[in-house]
């Protein structure tokens, strides 16, 4: 069995997100145990003290295992922390910074909620990597960490055995997409109707479903993701993508396929109808309106590919998420 550690880091940390966190992933145990199979973590509480007092002192929070004690862990959950007290956060927990940079190196994945990816940040793990964070800490966050590619636009990054949220409840989003990716997909599904969470959230963010697929070594392709990822309302075509880089056609198709599992076509199609998806959630632009942002002419091939990837027409999909209709 795999070993989950909560951390409780010294200060103000949020305890929902915490106690939220560790009742997730045992409901997560428990439906695999009902199907017959064994639970996938052993869950418990990693702190920096023998005690932690939360909402100014009227409940307190017992870690099983102070972090040193911890000597190889699998996953790391870090909490949000209170953003207005970042400075004298990050000096308490100065000594927490090199066991996650070794639990990392161990083979560990590191998951930060919300406000805690600025612990994650001060690591240094997160440098030249995205992330996400809430979007009221973003300026102060970008102070600090330039070297990390802050998208607040997403819901969840992934990269690399790292992973962030942005704010709020979108927290819970990062650990349903945990739980799908660590267990299973029906497993997430129960588990995000039990608790009545939309495990779909995630899709509002453009890009999230990309995010796994940088895990790669070539850097040049990750610059061509990047490329269409930022034109989206171009018409770009492979040909297109090899002449602007300098690359053969056939060389990109070959490097692209084995980087990322997907064609140079259908990637430029998913990161186009995510756009598309943000677009109708968002805003009260007719259909043509945003066909055309997202660089497609042809009302019938744009209709059939946003069905293919989501499931829904793109009024079917705008009626089920965007309040004004």
């Amino acid at each position: 069995m795999k070993h989950l550690s909560i951390l409780i880091p010294d200060g103000q940390a949020n305890l929902m997100k915490i106690v939220g966190t560790r009742e997730i992933f045992e409901l997560a145990n428990e439906i695999f145990e009902d199907q017959g199979y064994d639970p996938v973590f052993t869950i418990q509480f990693v702190g920096c003290a023998q005690q932690h007092a939360f909402v100014r002192g009227f409940v307190s929070l017992t870690p099983e295992l102070h972090f040193k004690e911890v000597d190889r862990t699998d996953l790391i959950i870090i909490p949000a922390i209170e953003e207005e007290e970042v400075d004298a956060f990050l000096v308490r927990n100065q000594s927490l910074l090199a066991w996650l940079i070794n639990q990392y190196r161990l083979g560990a994945q590191i998951a930060s909620l919300c406000t805690g990816t600025f612990l994650l940040a001060a690591t240094g793990l997160l440098d030249r990597k995205q992330c996400s964070t809430h979007w009221t800490a973003a300026d102060e966050f970008q102070k600090r960490f330039p070297k990390v590619k802050l998208v607040t636009s997403k819901i969840i990054t992934e990269e690399k055995g790292l992973y962030t949220s942005a704010g709020s409840f979108s927290s819970f989003n990062l650990l349903l997409y945990l739980i799908e990716k660590l267990y299973d997909r029906p497993t997430a599904v129960i588990c995000a109707k039990d608790l009545e969470l939309d495990i779909d959230r995630r899709s509002q963010s453009p890009y999230v479903v990309f995010a796994g697929q940088k895990d790669h070594e070539d850097e040049g392709i990750r610059q061509v993701q990047d490329y269409i990822e930022a034109n989206t309302g171009e018409r770009l075509t492979v040909e297109s993508l090899a002449a602007h880089f300098a690359i053969s056609k056939r060389n990109l198709e070959r490097r692209f396929k084995k980087a990322t599992h997907n064609t140079p076509v259908e990637y430029i199609q998913r990161v186009k109808m995510e756009a598309a998806k943000k677009q109708l959630e968002t805003s009260r632009k007719t259909i043509n309106e945003v066909m055309y942002e997202v660089g497609y002419m042809d009302v019938k091939a744009f209709r059939t590919i946003f069905r293919k990837i989501t499931g829904l027409s793109p009024l079917e999909y705008r009626a089920k998420y965007n309040e004004e209709y």
